[in-house]
């Protein structure tokens, strides 16, 4: 790598021109300065302008000078060798229609660009090596066969328990009246009426709730079979919010946070889980 270097390249006059370049870099940032300051701290506005002037003839002047010397130490600095170990291919330089067909300089950028994706790869290999990727697809599709498949399990509980726990729920909350429905045999259907403001249908499995329809109190809850109807919601939207006992005083409690009853055409819909309080939707947040 050194020969390369050696060969045509003047390095005392390489080492002076990285100083002139510095030299010029310091001169322009002086010019910059000069200008930024401008004409302040001066006496007069004469001696101000007079002043500036001189200061920045002379920055101008070093920028000049500077970036002569620069020219100068460039010339002798000379143009590296361009050898390269592309054996014969290096004869390419010597085409004198190099500007219409730079196929050696092209040829350069190629076989630096392979050395850098060389490179990398090796970077990359290394690093895959580390993690120890042992398993293959194979590997995988085969243990994935012989894992076993995790049931489903669902909490089945007799229908006798399920009965007794509604039932004291309809004890703990005597403003609330629970029917119990059992359609299918084991699914059980809750048809609960909160004094005179809504009814819901609460269809359980078990004793996971997985459906709830809330309907108001004058409205219907069978279809034309006179079978509870667990498909409708309501046409009303304050009934499509489901709070159950906490919305006995839903038309008469107002919001703790504006005050009002009404907003929007809806009354404080929203509960706060611990206290029950009644807010608005949009007061709440």
């Amino acid at each position: 790598m050194a020969d390369v270097v050696n060969v045509g390249v003047n390095l005392d006059a390489f080492s002076h021109a990285i100083s002139g370049i510095q030299a010029l870099r310091s001169s322009v940032s002086r010019v910059f300065e000069s200008l930024k300051d401008g004409m302040k701290n001066r006496e007069t506005l004469e001696g101000r302008e007079k002043q500036f002037i001189a200061e920045f003839q002379d920055n101008l002047q070093a920028v000049n000078r500077d970036l002569n010397e620069l020219e100068r130490l460039s010339g002798l600095v000379g143009r590296p060798s361009e050898s390269h170990p592309l054996h014969n291919s290096g004869l390419l330089s010597l085409d004198p229609v190099q500007d219409k067909t730079p196929l050696y300089s092209q040829l350069l950028q190629a076989y630096k660009w392979s050395n850098k994706l060389q490179y990398h790869a090796g970077l990359a290999s290394s690093l895959l090596n580390q993690q120890s990727l042992k398993r293959s697809a194979n590997q995988m599709g085969a243990s994935a066969k012989r894992r076993p498949k995790v049931q489903p399990s669902t909490l089945v509980l007799p229908p006798q328990y399920v009965d007794d726990v509604i039932s004291r729920i309809g004890r703990m909350f005597p403003d609330m009246t629970i029917e119990l429905f059992r359609p299918n045999g084991t699914s059980a259907v809750l048809l609960v009426t909160l004094g005179k403001v809504l009814k819901a249908i609460v269809v359980m499995r078990s004793l996971f709730i997985d459906r709830t329809v809330v309907r108001g109190f004058n409205e219907n809850v069978y279809n034309e079979d006179r079978k509870l109807d667990i498909w409708t919601k309501s046409q009303y939207q304050v009934f499509q919010k489901t709070w159950l006992r906490s919305y006995i005083k839903l038309f008469q409690s107002s919001c703790q946070r504006c005050g009002r009853f009404l907003q929007d055409g809806l009354p404080p819909t929203w509960r706060d889980f611990r206290t029950l309080e009644a807010f608005h939707d949009t007061c709440r947040m």
